[in-house]
């Protein structure tokens, strides 16, 4: 008995510990283009560059307009 507790509470230990050492993205590099029309119409786009942890990278565009 004592030895499947101390099993599951060193399984959790190692779970839980895991979940930590995961991490989060680190933002590489960050580009941002606005433009104004003739009309007022603004125009802007957003390019983000993002790498995980295990060094893949993510290209991430956004484009937004806004009507006057």
């Amino acid at each position: 008995m004592k030895n499947r507790k101390l099993v599951t509470g060193v399984t959790l230990s190692v779970l839980s510990l895991s979940l930590f050492l995961v991490g989060c993205d680190r933002e590489v590099s960050k580009d941002t283009s606005t433009s104004v029309s003739s009309d007022g119409t603004v125009k802007t786009k957003e390019k983000t560059v993002t790498q995980a942890p295990d060094g893949t990278i993510k290209t991430e565009e956004t484009k937004k307009t806004e009507m006057p």
